[in-house]
């Protein structure tokens, strides 16, 4: 195992970078937060351990290449990129059409999508997010060895980095969890989970579809 891995001072500064980039709030920390807030803690984590999967899936893809292939083809890219902001803005509308059952005289919430379709909606979002690859294939290099196997390497890297992004995306989860009740009292009996969820995921869904190719997690 040693002779897979970067030297003691990379992985160091590998383990440090991670965890910067992972507490840094971006696209997937929204998704996951918007569902806690909507859902509740279980329905949070079924989403955190869909979006690792997802990017273990990206970090295996930059590993074997597919990093470079949507780096020299922009069909490639934009097929993959438009195929997840679709999925996103259909989670959004999907969310805003979701009736609400009227309970005297106060809409209620619907029930709650099931763990299993949370944790394969985590894992669409994050695998049909071209920029994630391109993002492994810029940084995972960075704390390579030169003297051990590169695939390997940037398998083991990936993964400790998706760990990382998991446990940081959990504590996420934790907050936005102790939040929600307060969220709630505030807003009354309001379907304000609903919209919330609805707007944020087809706001993401636009981002993602308006961004350009820079590297990102």
């Amino acid at each position: 195992m040693d002779l897979l891995l970067p030297p003691s001072q990379l992985l160091a500064a590998f383990a440090a970078a991670s965890l910067l980039l992972a507490v840094t709030p971006g696209p997937a920390v929204v998704y996951i937060v918007t569902r806690t807030l909507a859902q509740g803690r279980a329905s949070g984590l079924a989403s955190v351990l869909g979006v690792a999967v997802g990017n273990l899936g990206n970090a295996l893809g930059a590993s074997l290449g597919l990093a470079a292939l949507f780096a020299v083809s922009s069909a490639a890219f934009t097929a993959v990129k438009w195929a997840g902001a679709a999925y996103l803005v259909y989670l959004g509308v999907q969310a805003l059409r979701a009736p609400a059952a009227v309970r005297d005289g106060n809409p209620t919430p619907p029930p709650p999508a099931s763990r299993a379709r949370l944790f394969r909606d985590g894992c669409l979002v994050a695998l049909l997010n071209p920029k994630t690859t391109l993002f492994f294939a810029a940084f995972l290099p960075q704390f390579m060895s030169a003297s051990a196997p590169a695939m390997p390497q940037a398998v083991l890297l990936g993964s400790l980095f998706v760990l990382l992004a998991a446990c940081t995306d959990a504590c996420y989860v934790a907050l936005a969890a102790t939040l929600a009740p307060l969220l709630r009292q505030h807003g009354g009996r309001r379907p304000w989970g609903r919209w919330l969820a609805g707007g944020t995921y087809i706001g993401l869904g636009l981002l993602t579809a308006l961004s350009g190719r820079s590297p990102t997690k």
